[in-house]
């Protein structure tokens, strides 16, 4: 099936009536109908024709509206469109209620196979990191480039800051969670998960920070909210237990893709050391490193992760002649991208602001 011969539906036709999907000027959504899934695809139209395309995963609890800001900066080099994945953001739940890692590789791809967008310029933060990482290890016919944001890859020693949330994977707890905050406003939730993901949560503006309290009070309304958290929770945490040719790191051994890994020095979810063990693994690496980010760089320094990906393409020449790498306008203090063969020891180049 070609990309034109997807069929085009009203995210309100397949979404419970609980209140307007919120989409920021210059984007478009549409929903796609698969085999046992609908997705909602976020896009931009591209600045020019041609463009090579490029896919966009969020994480656990997130949307596609969590690339808005990289999606926009990169708008001149790559074709971007930002999946919800099945139960999350505007897309409801899979049909057989599976949301493995697996599951939600398996969605990557079905969608990847009917649009033949692929190969694509993958794009994945946290869980959707780890999705990422498995579609590039089993499907390298569909993934050019991948580029991980904090990828939730299984980690020996996790971060206190990081216990609750793998605690959602146990029966019940989330049941106990939703039963103890209930009283809990929309704006006291977004409060903590940004405190949680943010490596400084001033840099949400108050435009933003009101839009997510938006999202927030719909997502809430939605009666499969809490069991796409748990169940994706649950995956993360049966994912890390895997051994063999399915374990995440030995599938992160097999990726050929040119790989540029994202970690922030203030993460709370991800471990910040997890960066050089990352590297190491991706044979064909690079590494972003923000001392001052959290969990979702791509939202806190948006220009700094376009730079660098920007870099990634100019190194392999497929940066278009008459383009300028992006966000060469704004950064972040202290950035450092070290580009090496997988062994995490290559030069560094300076990525901060002005540079």
């Amino acid at each position: 099936m070609s990309s034109t011969e997807l069929p085009l539906v009203p995210a309100t036709n397949v979404l419970p009536k609980v209140a307007a999907v919120r989409v920021a000027e210059g984007e478009r959504l549409r929903s796609v109908g698969l085999p046992g899934i609908t997705l909602t695809v976020r896009s931009r139209p591209p600045a020019r024709e041609g463009l090579p395309p490029a896919l966009y995963v969020h994480g656990l609890g997130g949307s596609s509206q969590n690339w808005s800001a990289l999606m926009q900066e990169l708008e001149a080099v790559v074709d971007g469109e930002a999946v919800d994945l099945p139960g999350f953001g505007d897309s409801p739940p899979p049909d057989d209620g599976d949301y493995s890692i697996t599951a939600h590789a398996r969605a990557v791809i079905r969608y990847l196979d009917a649009s033949g967008r692929g190969p694509v310029h993958l794009f994945g933060n946290s869980l959707g990191g780890a999705v990422s990482t498995r579609v590039a290890a089993v499907r390298p016919d569909l993934v050019r480039t991948l580029t991980l944001v904090s990828p939730a890859l299984p980690e020996i020693r996790v971060q206190r800051t990081a216990v609750p949330t793998a605690l959602m994977a146990l029966p019940g707890m989330t049941r106990l969670f939703a039963r103890l905050s209930r009283d809990w406003t929309a704006e006291q939730r977004v409060r903590g998960v940004t405190a949680l993901c943010y490596g400084d949560p001033t840099r949400v503006s108050p435009e933003g920070f009101r839009h997510a309290v938006e999202e927030m009070e719909r997502r809430q309304q939605l009666p499969y909210f809490w069991d796409a958290m748990t169940r994706s929770a649950r995956g993360i945490v049966n994912a890390y237990t895997l051994g063999g040719q399915h374990a995440l790191w030995r599938q992160a051994e097999r990726v050929l893709a040119p790989t540029l890994l994202v970690y922030g020095g203030r993460d709370q979810l991800v471990g910040y050391r997890m960066a050089r063990k990352a590297a190491r693994a991706f044979r064909d690496s690079r590494l972003l490193s923000l001392p001052d980010a959290g969990h979702v760089a791509m939202m806190e320094y948006p220009e700094t992760v376009a730079r660098a990906f920007g870099e990634l393409l100019a190194s392999r020449g497929e940066l278009g002649g008459s383009a300028v790498v992006p966000g060469s306008g704004g950064g972040s203090e202290g950035a450092a991208v070290v580009a090496g063969d997988g062994s995490g020891d290559g030069a560094v180049e300076s990525s901060s602001a002005g540079s």
